[in-house]
């Protein structure tokens, strides 16, 4: 007999949650199949087919009678449960044509409709302290062609002051709701989700928020502030930490001169509302990097050299935009600026020289 290889364990007083995250089942056991479990883990051989509990485990899957292949994995055991438990929807029924699909889908969004959303105005200001942004500027007719040949990720930046009329350009295209696209709003969409932003967002609950981390841009003082695509506003959030920019990112402290940059956080409330599953959780990655493109293709285009990471103080970096115990939660890092286009900074440079010398 053997564990199947596919389980985690959860302790919930009084009991315990055993997970099959391959096969989306999860169990609850009480101290009796907890000790027991755990006296077959230490010896699967010691499997009476006379014990209830024994078969139950087996009958459940829990146990296997043979031992199960598993993919070598390079990473660690989280992620591993992340991306196996991610995987294949379960599902009732797989619509077998289009016809069948629309009807499946259309009953899926009224039983969404049934319960109410989650409030769209979750951490943000009261419309008084809104900052209203100068209205955006277009992008250069030819600039997309030309934006995606120079984008490129830059690690020397001067620091010079970036104009408020490029951020809020840079907002509007990446995370603005387009007056341009109010034309696609029918009668087909429910009430709430109207808005369109340039990036694709699962369900079109556009998830992904913004806060803009500002040290010097003409005519807003240094600070947090959260952005209102509504309103193509901001608000005042809080006072820059005492810390650098770096210390902020994990150290990466070539970047403590970037003019702006621009946290992208997840509302994962949202996503929870209409995919009640767990891969729903990858879609607020894939919805983050689409506005990280299209935030660093609109900064090319004006000029700007981007800069971007995954890589977060997580802890700091909620507390500093207010996000503790919050089912909003930052992912990503995004930020541009005036730079000499080095895709290295110059102490990263100087110790590869040495090297080489050597």
């Amino acid at each position: 007999m053997h564990i199947n290889p596919h389980l985690f364990i959860l302790p919930r007083t009084p009991g315990q949650i055993v997970w099959d995250y391959r096969n989306h089942k999860q169990f609850e056991l009480n101290l009796e199949y907890s000790t027991r479990l755990a006296q077959l883990i230490d010896d699967p051989d010691a499997f009476d087919t006379h014990n209830i509990i024994d078969t139950q485990f087996l009958n459940t899957g829990i146990l296997t009678t043979s031992t199960q292949d598993t993919n070598e994995w390079g990473w660690d055991e989280l992620s591993k449960i992340f991306h196996i438990g991610t995987k294949n929807i379960p599902c009732e029924y797989t619509p077998q044509n289009i016809h069948e699909w629309s009807r499946h889908y259309l009953d899926h969004c009224n039983d969404v409709l049934t319960s109410s959303a989650p409030d769209c105005a979750l951490a943000l200001r009261p419309a008084s302290q809104l900052i209203n942004l100068p209205a955006p500027s277009g992008l250069p007719a030819d600039s997309l062609a030309n934006a995606l040949a120079l984008r490129k990720t830059c690690r020397s930046f001067t620091g010079k002051a970036l104009p408020l009329g490029d951020v809020s350009t840079l907002l509007y295209w990446s995370l603005g709701y387009l007056k341009e696209r109010e034309g696609d709003i029918d009668e087909t969409i429910a009430e709430g989700l109207t808005a369109r932003r340039s990036s694709p967002s699962g369900g079109g609950l556009n998830a992904c928020e913004g806060f803009l981390h500002v040290q010097s841009v003409d005519g807003l003082e240094p600070g947090l502030y959260a952005y209102h695509p509504a309103d193509h506003a901001l608000s005042f959030v809080s006072a820059l930490p005492g810390c650098p920019l770096g210390q902020l990112l994990c150290g990466q402290h070539f970047i403590n001169n970037l003019p702006v940059g621009l946290f992208i956080t997840a509302r994962f409330d949202k996503l929870w509302w209409k995919y009640p599953h767990s891969r729903a959780y990858r879609m607020a990655y894939v919805e983050a990097g689409h506005i990280s493109q299209t935030f660093q293709l609109a900064a090319t285009a004006l000029g700007l050299n981007t800069w971007l990471t995954g890589a977060l103080t997580d802890d700091q970096v909620e507390t500093l935009l207010g996000l503790e115990d919050s089912a909003e939660q930052p992912l990503f890092f995004v930020g541009c600026g005036k730079s000499d286009g080095q895709v290295m900074c110059k102490e990263l440079k100087a110790l590869l020289n040495e090297g080489r010398q050597q």
